[in-house]
């Protein structure tokens, strides 16, 4: 049963996001995990996550969010996993004052408009991460750590847009550049 749901998801610079699809591309090729290219996703690190919203509610919030935040600096400086029902493997951004308060202030805003925020998503438990693997079989976790080794950690730079995401498959509702209110 593939989930269904929204996401509000914070993106990369070209650069950066092709580091991480080169991870999802060789995990891919060694075939630990395809899941994250076959739902059609793109490299992210998921700030909000809810089984319905109203986009057109979230889209008035993240245009006015947006406009008032500049690009900031990100280095994914470790590898991790979850060993829940998805077994995923990812990539841990520095969690720098920047991140945090990106995060934080998002959350303030979607409180105010009446959105609830689940509790892996409030400001004091929320985990940063970028997925590089989904439905990763236990007996290959061990191997995906090794590939990922091999990226040469840390790799950075820079959040330049949000937006969100209906899935799954994924399906971009919109997204905007940071610092600006230009939809993408």
């Amino acid at each position: 049963m593939l989930q269904q749901g929204y996401a509000i998801e914070l993106y990369f610079d070209p650069a950066l996001e092709n580091q991480v699809l080169k991870a999802w591309n060789v995990l891919a090729r060694r075939q630990i995990s395809t899941q994250l290219i076959e739902i059609e996703s793109r490299p992210h690190i998921t700030l909000f996550s809810a089984p319905s919203v109203d986009p057109s509610k979230l889209e008035n919030i993240i245009k006015a969010f947006s406009t008032k935040q500049e690009p900031f600096p990100l280095s994914f400086s470790a590898i991790g996993s979850f060993s829940n029902d998805n077994d995923i493997l990812f990539l841990t951004p520095t969690p720098t004052v920047s991140l945090l308060q990106f995060h934080s202030q998002l959350c303030d805003m979607m409180k105010k408009e009446g959105i609830e925020i689940g509790e892996e998503h409030r400001p004091e438990s929320w985990v940063p991460y970028c997925a590089v693997a989904e439905k990763v079989p236990r007996t290959r976790v061990a191997e995906g750590f090794c590939v990922l080794r091999d990226l040469k950690l840390p790799v950075s730079g820079y959040a330049v847009d949000i937006g969100l995401v209906e899935f799954s498959p994924v399906r971009e509702v919109f997204s905007f550049v940071l610092g600006s209110n230009v939809e993408v």
